[in-house]
């Protein structure tokens, strides 16, 4: 599954003051107008999050560049954080033993 699938399939949007906005697409090949509006939300490089209030100017931004970015609330940010983090946890040591198995 690609980052936009797992990303849209998490939970449904519920309303939230705060938006977490994630480039997922990537820049080039893209209208300058895209590129311009991109760069008004700080997002310069693919898999980057920024973090902006719900606000009419910032979902008029979003409406422009929908197919390049995915938005989640503060609720599915920290979801998909917790996953992650629980994934990248340390593991126990695997121990192989070569000894002959004494009967």
């Amino acid at each position: 599954m690609n980052a936009f699938k797992a990303y849209k399939a998490c939970v449904p949007i519920a309303y939230s003051p705060n938006l977490y906005i994630t480039l997922v697409r990537g820049i080039p090949g893209t209208r300058k107008q895209h590129r311009r509006t991109l760069e008004a939300l700080r997002l310069g490089k693919c898999n980057r999050t920024v973090m902006r209030w719900n606000t009419p100017t910032v979902r008029g931004m979003i409406q422009q560049v929908k197919r390049l970015v995915v938005v989640e609330t503060e609720d599915m940010y920290k979801a998909r954080k917790q996953k992650d983090d629980a994934h990248r946890v340390l593991r126990p040591p695997l121990v192989i033993n070569h000894q002959p198995a004494s009967a």
